[in-house]
């Protein structure tokens, strides 16, 4: 088994709960759809960046390791489009007694099922139609994975928290709708966190409408929070 990767680095966790945190990212390499605001989109491609043997892979891995690193951030691209490379690479990782997170748009529930018994913090990510993710026609296929993977994270009682990225496009309309089919199958109580993640540099949306999102969600969830991108303020990769 091989896996291509765009790159390897350690850098400070910039979204989600776990942002501000030493942490080892592990870049792979493709996905099959591409969000509007997309920030790396040089590793959109499957044949982007390098390919490796797996053994080769955790070399590298365990000889990027840094002191007091946190976890390791496993993005891409999106990691359920090389599944079977990440479930080997994470397990690898959990052996070393060093966290793992998977950063993915959740758009194949079989896929995450497979990496998921080796990942410790699970970003269950919803796309708003308005991401340019998928069109119109597909969209309802894409919310049935999202939906789909959080209730496999749900059962298996990792640590999972949602985001969702708003732009100046996002209608609150259909976000509400989300809101609804989200909380129809999650307990505040079973959810780590809900952050919403402003687009930077790009449709980027007022703070009056982060305010009306933000609203939406403390309806069925008042540990809500608004976290930008941390790493792109600090100059961080």
């Amino acid at each position: 088994m091989n896996v291509r990767l765009y790159e390897i680095f350690t850098s400070v966790e910039g979204e989600g709960i776990l942002y501000g945190t030493k942490t080892l990212f592990v870049r792979l390499s493709g996905c099959p759809f591409k969000c509007f605001y997309c920030d790396t989109k040089d590793a959109l491609p499957m044949n982007s960046g390098k390919e490796y043997s797996i053994s080769k892979a955790k070399e590298i891995i365990k000889k990027s390791l840094k002191k007091n690193t946190y976890k390791v951030n496993f993005t891409g691209g999106d990691p359920l489009a090389q599944s079977n490379a990440v479930a080997e690479l994470a397990k690898f990782v959990q052996g070393k007694k060093i966290p793992t997170y998977l950063e993915s748009s959740c758009y194949d529930s079989s896929k995450f099922s497979q990496v998921l018994p080796y990942m410790d913090f699970i970003k269950i990510e919803f796309k708003t139609p308005e991401s340019g993710f998928v069109d119109t026609k597909h969209y309802s296929k894409l919310l049935e994975n999202e939906l789909e993977c959080l209730r496999i994270a749900k059962k298996s009682k990792k640590i999972a928290y949602i985001k969702v990225v708003i732009s100046s496009k996002t209608q609150l309309s259909s976000f509400k709708q989300l809101l609804r089919k989200i909380f129809k199958i999650i307990s505040k109580t079973e959810l780590a966190g809900f952050i919403i993640q402003p687009t930077y540099g790009i449709s980027e949306p007022s703070l009056e409408q982060l305010f009306s999102f933000y609203d939406a969600v403390y309806t069925y969830y008042d540990q809500v929070r608004i976290v930008p991108q941390l790493h792109k303020f600090i100059g961080a990769p």
